[in-house]
């Protein structure tokens, strides 16, 4: 089993260091800041992506969506399927998304494979 050697440097700190080593291979730095494993036999695995990973959030960079608000880490995948009564249930991420209120209408409009859902105004009339 793999074990790390020293707990990997991140925020500042990670852009410091980096900074102060421009002169090492990109294996060497990240393995200078704390981003490898030390293999059951001693060997050295370099995890560069794991590197690259804290060096884009170190920079505000994020290339990933932010993890669902309900804690389990769970994205919105556009996806959805109908359960055994008939239903089809959007989560409250694409709610949320779209900044939808509790008592929200909307007018169902069938078309061939397809559903179009058309939000209601005050008076009924579509937006």
């Amino acid at each position: 089993m793999a074990t790390k050697s020293k707990e990997p440097l991140t925020g500042k700190e990670l852009l410091k260091t980096v900074k102060e080593n421009d002169s090492l291979s990109k294996r060497e730095l990240a393995k200078e800041c704390g981003y490898y494993t030390v293999g059951k036999e001693g060997q050295t695995r370099v995890n560069l992506a794991e590197f690259y990973d804290a060096l884009l959030s170190a920079k505000g960079i994020q290339l990933e969506p932010e993890k669902g608000k309900d804690g389990r880490g769970r994205e919105a995948s556009y996806n959805v399927t109908v359960h055994k009564n008939g239903q089809i249930v959007i989560g409250s991420a694409y709610t949320e998304e779209m900044g939808l209120k509790p008592g929200d209408e909307f007018r169902i409009k069938l078309g061939y494979k397809h559903i179009h859902l058309v939000k209601l105004d005050e008076n009924g009339d579509e937006e």
